[in-house]
């Protein structure tokens, strides 16, 4: 459910010695608020900048800026289905930072970089992603290992943004993707996460498997 109050007028805090503009959360904002979002919406960034927030704390970022502003751009362009969308989203961070941060030190294409790795989720292992690029990604699959309440409203929000699909074609394509996570050796790809949610996020796929409907 796309719910814009639920961040600050403000940016989200950065990390120390990063400036956001004004005008840079602005469009951060209208992308996720765009209508059709039911589940990569503001709500999503904010708990994905959680997640943030919490390996800052407890292991910390080798490039605190550039997570950052790729996690803020992510999901910038989301078109449920497009193969697209992580290029389109890569273009904006890029844009978005040569016009409002031009004299921060901002290592810009590692930024596109990490954007365009999450075109790649549940096909990268540990062994094709440096730590902080597993942290980074794993920042945006927490919701795999979430309370099983918290995990069904994403189901329901990821169906209501397929809603155009025919019912049948989405239940095939979201059975193939769960069941591939399931199969996996490691669905969380760095330690941090793997550790503390690979139980419960194992626990909410074979449950939905189990409660969705057979195509």
């Amino acid at each position: 459910m796309s719910d814009a109050g639920i961040l600050l007028e403000a940016a989200p805090r950065a990390p120390p010695g990063l400036l956001v503009p004004a005008e840079l959360w602005a469009q951060v904002q209208a992308t996720y608020g765009e209508a059709g979002r039911a589940y990569h919406d503001l709500r999503h960034l904010h708990d994905v900048l959680a997640r943030y927030d919490e390996v800052a704390r407890e292991v910390g970022w080798t490039h605190p800026w550039e997570v950052y502003l790729a996690l803020l751009f992510h999901d910038a362009v989301y078109v449920p289905g497009a193969h697209d969308n992580e290029e389109r989203s890569a273009a904006l961070v890029h844009a978005a930072v040569t016009r409002w941060l031009p004299g921060a030190q901002v290592d810009v294409a590692r930024v596109e970089h990490l954007v365009r790795l999450t075109a790649r989720h549940g096909a990268l292992g540990v062994d094709d992603v440096t730590d902080e690029e597993a942290l980074f990604l794993d920042c945006d699959m927490s919701i795999l290992g979430s309370a099983p309440a918290v995990y069904d409203v994403y189901e329901s929000g990821v169906a209501r943004e397929y809603a155009a699909l025919p019912a049948d074609v989405y239940a095939a394509g979201r059975r193939r993707f769960l069941e591939g996570l399931l199969a996996k050796e490691r669905i969380f790809l760095s330690p941090y996460f793997h550790a503390r949610m690979d139980g419960a996020a194992r626990a909410n796929l074979r449950r939905a498997l189990a409660t969705a409907p057979i195509p």
